[in-house]
């Protein structure tokens, strides 16, 4: 009984996305609606908007707090 169970149960996963596959018969062609239309981009506010963006005055690293920089090499390691 419950190896009947369980197979039953298999089958059911099997044939779960094979159906999902198949489209399902929704209508296709003409009946679809236009696509909305994009807004225009303004050139002129997104050059502004560029301009405004300020320039970082030092380099940003993500990875900056995860191991210290290594030090340099010194005379003092060498004797």
């Amino acid at each position: 009984m419950r190896a009947l169970v369980l197979a039953i149960a298999a089958l059911a996963l099997l044939a779960g996305p094979a159906t999902a596959q198949m489209g399902g018969g929704g209508k296709r062609g003409a009946d679809h609606a236009p696509a909305p239309e994009k807004p225009k981009i303004d050139e002129k506010a997104y050059k502004a908007a560029l301009e405004r963006v300020p320039t970082p005055k030092e380099k940003y690293d993500p990875w900056g707090g995860v191991a210290p920089a290594p030090a340099p090499a010194t005379a003092a390691k060498k004797k």
